[in-house]
């Protein structure tokens, strides 16, 4: 999974691979490499909430958390959404 990892790849390219290929065996290897991604995925990661299911949502989730303080204006912008209410507003308690 490093390998992926490089600077000459795409971090929203690389964000897509980690999430596709994610399964119970590799699900913290996934989420670490997303938090050490940091804030320059935040956006991304928010924009996902939206669609994924399951233990892709939970990941994307707990890497939302995990980072932080730099999740919070996209979380609140997400929270203008009825749809998305609820997740978003339960993402910025645990922050």
């Amino acid at each position: 999974m490093q390998a992926v990892l490089n600077s000459n790849t795409n971090t929203i390219e690389t964000l897509d691979y980690l999430l596709a290929d994610v399964d119970a065996t590799n699900k913290n290897d996934v989420e670490n490499s997303i938090v050490a991604m940091g804030s320059k995925v935040v956006r991304a990661l928010v924009e996902r909430l939206k669609n994924l299911k399951g233990l892709q949502r939970g990941i994307v989730a707990m890497s939302l958390i995990r980072i932080g303080e730099s999740s919070i204006e996209p979380l609140k912008e997400l929270a203008q959404d009825k749809e998305c209410q609820w997740i978003a507003d339960y993402l910025l308690s645990e922050i």
